[in-house]
């Protein structure tokens, strides 16, 4: 039977999943909720990077990513970041939706695949 690794689970959900190769993140929101979109969005693609570390792959093998907005007007602003944060022909099957946040200072969350 295969290992699934859990990195950091609590009662409802764990930052990432392994299991075969593949990584699956936990939807990533910025700590600084302070922050307009722009700085949100770095926030939340650097805690990717950091997560994806943990587990021995990196932002060049996205496979999937779901983007969650506040308000898809902020959609130009969070691509400016997601765009300068993709390494070129990199770009993983995405969406990205307007979705009520669970927290309203949260103006973007970001939840991606991975392999290694």
């Amino acid at each position: 039977m295969s290992k699934i690794i859990r990195t950091e689970p609590n009662k409802i959900l764990a930052k990432a999943v392994e299991y075969h190769g593949f990584v699956y993140l936990q939807g990533c929101t910025a700590a600084d909720l302070s922050k307009d979109i722009t700085g949100q969005t770095k926030e939340v693609v650097a805690a990717i990077d950091a997560i994806l570390e943990q587990h021995g792959t990196d932002k060049t093998r996205l496979l999937q990513a779901q983007i969650w907005l506040k308000d898809i007007r902020d959609r130009d602003a969070m691509n400016k970041v997601w765009e300068a944060w993709l390494p070129e022909g990199m770009a993983p099957a995405r969406a990205c939706v307007q979705a009520n946040m669970a927290d309203a200072r949260h103006l973007v969350e970001i939840m991606v695949t991975a392999c290694k």
